[in-house]
């Protein structure tokens, strides 16, 4: 969900109509000091909500709206987007300010919000390519810190005590996530998939944690600050909930497995000839900022990541073969998912091999 000014992000021709003459008037009567003429382009980033750039004679907005047409019940809840961003507003997580939300579907057709528009950087490269070497360390800990200050929330506190369910996290997202790839039949099944579905469930480790997870921490997720390491906005929070936090970090370290051409990733790539802190190093700074000893069950929480991925590139391949995917890279998306699926099982065999601990990697 790009917001800033990097030419990267892509932001053209609308390839889901929005009611302009509509939206004008709801911003008229309810974004403070908004001014006509209103000019609309769409994003290429947010693959699962249609999302804006709203551009008046004395500022700019971002647009997110819920997708048209048929799609899967609770997906693209972008209402949830704006509560946990509106809650997070005051605390040490760095979010957009929500300036309007509307419920009607009488406006655009679906929920959405509107919110500021951050300007800065987004990497859509894991590597930091944009970064002179010897500055990249600094970009990658701005993340942890940003992600271990996020994870030590009390989300009581803040007002997200019922944002999600206490306990169980592993089980309902299992379920949540198998249950939504089984019932889109149109996408297909996958036989690496099938096999970590069937697997998941009598795997999952003993203890438990509830914390605020954003649920696709990733660096082309954030916004940066045009010349610092620095994070400006996390952005993109319609997958996050109350849940373990081992997991959000999880699927965040993922990028040190992720083939780059899928998501930002350093899959194949030497992280200290990059100027980057090795997986074992980025582990053991998060956990310290966590107050942890060590974390156990490091393959299960990875092939869980994977997992979680392929499902939601499993939708995306779905919304393309119905016609009502938002992104202008959705058809690509929707073809890595069976290897998405294959990590996932690489990472099942590993933990049922016994490789299964962080510390591991930091002997």
């Amino acid at each position: 969900m790009p917001m800033g000014d990097d030419a990267n992000q892509g932001a053209g021709a609308i390839r889901t109509e929005v009611n302009e003459a509509a939206l004008a008037e709801w911003l008229s009567a309810n974004v403070e000091g908004y001014q006509a003429p209103l000019s609309i382009d769409q994003f290429n980033g947010g693959q699962s909500n249609p999302t804006y750039r709203l551009t008046t004679p004395n500022a700019r907005y971002v647009l997110r709206c819920k997708p048209p047409g048929e799609i899967l019940k609770g997906a693209h809840d972008v209402m949830r987007e704006a509560q946990v961003m509106a809650a997070l507003a005051d605390t040490d997580v760095p979010v957009p300010r929500i300036l309007g939300i509307c419920s009607d579907p009488a406006i655009l057709g679906s929920d959405f919000f509107v919110m500021e528009m951050v300007d800065g950087r987004i990497f859509w490269d894991a590597s930091f390519p944009e970064i002179p070497v010897a500055e990249r360390a600094a970009y990658f800990d701005a993340m942890n810190a940003v992600i271990a200050t996020m994870h030590n929330l009390d989300p009581v506190a803040v007002g997200l005590g019922d944002y999600g369910r206490a306990g169980n996290y592993f089980e309902r997202q299992i379920g949540r996530w198998s249950q939504q790839y089984l019932a889109d039949e149109l996408a297909g099944r996958d036989r690496d998939m099938d096999a970590v579905v069937a697997w998941l469930p009598t795997a999952i480790p003993e203890g438990d944690e509830t914390r605020l997870v954003h649920g696709d921490f990733r660096c082309d997720n954030m916004i940066f600050h045009p010349i610092e390491p620095r994070i400006l906005a996390v952005l993109d929070w319609e997958l996050s909930t109350l849940g373990h936090p081992l997991a959000d970090f999880a699927y965040h370290a993922m990028m040190y497995h992720m083939p780059p051409d899928i998501v930002a990733g350093l899959g194949g790539a030497d992280p200290i000839i990059l100027g980057l802190p090795t997986e074992a190093d980025y582990i053991a700074a998060y956990y310290k900022r966590r107050g942890l000893s060590g974390i156990a069950n490091w393959n299960f929480y990875m092939a869980f990541s994977f997992f979680r991925l392929a499902a939601i590139f499993h939708g995306i391949k779905g919304r393309v073969l119905r016609g009502n995917a938002s992104s202008a890279t959705a058809t690509e998306r929707a073809a890595a998912f069976p290897r998405l699926a294959r990590l996932a099982r690489e990472a099942m065999e590993r933990c049922q091999a016994g490789t299964n601990n962080a510390h591991q990697l930091l002997q």
